[in-house]
């Protein structure tokens, strides 16, 4: 007896109806979930004063190198470009500034060996603030 004679093969399908409902249930439940951080911002109301703004000390010393290997701390010039009298230089014009910023200023044309001799001076003198000068192309 052949039982299926009259029917015909049935291709076996994917529906994907049940798994779309399972991922709606799930945005829907991370969507419930989620706490959200709300910023909320102090009003300050800060005093105001009739006085006059001071002029802000730079706390900035001043290194400029030229092409030769000159070394100028503040505009003045050092008769020695070693490293101990270049840290003598900075600690004097650092005078009793609170880690006062060194900023190279050194010509394209200086050797990197000036400019490495500058940071490692800085270093000596307990300055750990370095930063460089540059200008914009013309």
């Amino acid at each position: 007896m052949n039982f299926q004679r009259g029917r015909g093969y049935d291709e076996p399908e994917i529906n994907l109806i049940p798994m779309i409902d399972v991922l709606l249930v799930i945005i829907i439940f991370l969507m419930l979930t989620t706490t959200y951080a709300k910023f909320s911002g102090l009003e300050i109301n800060l005093p105001t004063a009739d006085a006059t703004q001071q002029p802000e000390q730079p706390n900035e010393v001043n290194v400029a190198v030229t092409a030769s290997g000159q070394v100028l701390v503040n505009k003045s010039p050092l008769l020695s470009a070693d490293v101990k009298a270049i840290s003598d230089a900075l600690r004097r014009a650092a005078g009793d500034k609170k880690e006062p910023i060194i900023v190279i200023s050194a010509d394209a044309k200086t050797t990197h060996q000036s400019v490495v001799d500058i940071m490692q001076a800085a270093q000596m003198a307990g300055y750990p603030h370095i930063s460089f000068a540059t200008q914009a192309p013309r």
